[in-house]
Parts: structure tokens; C-alpha cells; sequence
């Protein structure tokens, strides 16, 4: 098995089971809109729009849903609304094609990827970024990787506390230098750590404060620079971690996070127990950065690497 290879028929029924209220929300609510009708007409389109906007597909990436649709259906002028579901699924998949939020190589058994493998994670605080950091490292360190992490979220007692335990939990080392330290020094020494004992990946938790732009920015770029002196290509991915519960709110802080830095990949949690999960869709098309993960529970292994076609098959699924 690969290390990305997280997907199982266990997880696949995870997924569906997560993913329940964001299919009734779009799909539950469609099926009600066709009955009684026989072709796909204006009206259908309009209350299409309507669903998709109000499931947090955003407004441009419902738009551009709804003219493909449109033009599909000019094209042939007795589309059934049968035919309805098939046509959305189609041009969800397409656009998360598209905007290259496609299942992920394994790339680390090939040994594709740099040694250690850098991952620095951002994100505001309550989003589940420290849970995301310590569920990541449990499954690499279950797939046989060595793990370092750094508590570079030196702004709150609780964050360092936080991390220290899931390494106690998920048996990984933390590098720490408690509260109100620097965040770079902390990132450097972890690095550092992690290169001395020959770790696969070292991933470094950062400042959950949404305060104003330039000084996260500044924050960032000092913990990059910072790192760079030791491993001149790191980080090798930037992984901002958004709550998917919060719908709009999350795409508001993924343009605030994608102005301050170079945002490589974004993990999606919660979307469990919510109808928002069509933040997704719309959260991919808007800022083109691959969806890498995405959190279907509380268990250790719900946080899923995201894989394009399970997660359309769930959301669509009869």
C-alpha cells in the first residue's frame, strides 16, 4: 500500500456517511424541484442556481456550472430531467479536473519527493489545524515514515500543549520552545532535528492569528527564510487548513491566507455533520490550488486524502 493509498472500502463508506448532508442539500432538494417535470427548462436551471448557491458552491463556480449545463441542454433540446444528475456530476468532476484537485501520486514510495519532506501548515485557530498536523503525522508514522513536528504557534499556550500531546498520542517527536518564542527559531530547530535523524517528513504548525495581513505575511515569510538557511528548499508545500463547516467564511480566509503567502495545497475538515461540502467544489475553482485532504470525522483516519472521483461519487451517489 502507498502512503496515499488511505482509501479503503472502510473509508469509502466513511466518506458517503460524511458527505450525507451535503448530498441531501443539493441532491434531495433538486429531486423535489423535477417532480412532475419532464425537461430541463429555465425554471429547473434557476432553482438549480439557487441550490448550489445556498450548499456553498460560491456564486462565480455555480455560474459556470449552471451555462455548461445550459449550453449542454441547447444542444439537445429534449434533455429529460432524469438526466439532470448525470450532467451536474459530469461537470463537477470536470471542474475539479481542471483545477488539478485530482488523487494524489504516491509519490513517497517512489521516493519522488525530497528527504525530509517539509510540510509548513497554516490556518486561523478552530479550523482543526493542530488536530489535521496530528492526524497527518499518525499516518505517515502508521505507513512506517519518520516524523518530526514543530510548534511554531508560539501565540497560545494551547497550541504548543495541543501538539505536544497528539505526539505523545501518535508517538512522534515535537520540537518546542514553549510560549511567546520566536516561531522561526522553533521551525529552524525542527527542521534541523529532522534532517539530523534522517525523518520523511517534518511538518511545522504556524500562528493561527488572522491579525492583519502584513504581519502574517511578514510572520511566514520570516519562518520560510528562517528555514531555508538549513534546507535551502523547504517548505516544500504550504498547507492551509480550512473548517468547511464555516462555508463562505472559509473562502474568505483562504483569499486572506493566499494574499499573505504561496498557498501549494489546502485540506478541507468537517465536513461532516454539515450541507456545506459544496464549499469544496467551489473553494478549488476559485483559487486553483489542489484539495489534498479533507476531514469525514473525528476518527484518527477520517482526515482522507482527496480523491476527486470517491468524493464526487459520494456526494452524487442514489
Amino acid at each position: 500500500m502507498g502512503i496515499f493509498d488511505f482509501f479503503s472500502r472502510e473509508k469509502k463508506e466513511t466518506l458517503d456517511k460524511g458527505l450525507e448532508k451535503s448530498k441531501e442539500s443539493i441532491f434531495g432538494r433538486l429531486s423535489r424541484v423535477v417532480i412532475g417535470k419532464t425537461t430541463v427548462d429555465e425554471e429547473v436551471l434557476d432553482e438549480l442556481e439557487e441550490i448550489l448557491i445556498s450548499s456553498d458552491v460560491g456564486v462565480e463556480t455555480t455560474v459556470k456550472i449552471i451555462d455548461r449545463i445550459e449550453k449542454r441542454v441547447a444542444r439537445d433540446k429534449y434533455t429529460s430531467t432524469g438526466e439532470l444528475d448525470r450532467m451536474l456530476r459530469e461537470e463537477v468532476a470536470a471542474l475539479l479536473t481542471e483545477n488539478r484537485s485530482v488523487s494524489i501520486s504516491n509519490s513517497f514510495e517512489t521516493e519522488q519527493l525530497p528527504k525530509p519532506y517539509v510540510i509548513m501548515v497554516v490556518g486561523v485557530n478552530g479550523v482543526g489545524k493542530t488536530t489535521t498536523i496530528g492526524k497527518l503525522a499518525h499516518q505517515f508514522h502508521q505507513h512506517g515514515k519518520k516524523v518530526v513536528l514543530g510548534a511554531a504557534d508560539t501565540f497560545r499556550a494551547a497550541a504548543v500543549d495541543q501538539l505536544k500531546l497528539w505526539g505523545k498520542r501518535v508517538d512522534v517527536p515535537v520540537i518546542e520552545h514553549g510560549m511567546n518564542t520566536d516561531p522561526s527559531a522553533v521551525a529552524f530547530d525542527a527542521v534541523k532535528k529532522g534532517v539530523e535523524i534522517g525523518a520523511d517528513v517534518i511538518i511545522i504548525d504556524t500562528a493561527g492569528r488572522l491579525h492583519t495581513k502584513v504581519n502574517l505575511m511578514n510572520e511566514l515569510t520570516k519562518i520560510k527564510r528562517v528555514v531555508q538557511k538549513f534546507l535551502p528548499e523547504a517548505p516544500h508545500e504550504v498547507l492551509l487548513v480550512l473548517d468547511g463547516s464555516t462555508g463562505q467564511n472559509a473562502v474568505i480566509q483562504a483569499r486572506e491566507f493566499t494574499k499573505a503567502t504561496e498557498v501549494t495545497s489546502l485540506a478541507i475538515t468537517k465536513l461532516d455533520g454539515t450541507a456545506k461540502g459544496g464549499v469544496v467544489i467551489g473553494i478549488s475553482d476559485e483559487f486553483k490550488i489542489p484539495v489534498k485532504y479533507i476531514g469525514v470525522g473525528e476518527g484518527m483516519n477520517d482526515l482522507q486524502v482527496f480523491n476527486r472521483e470517491q468524493f464526487v461519487d459520494s456526494l452524487f451517489k442514489k
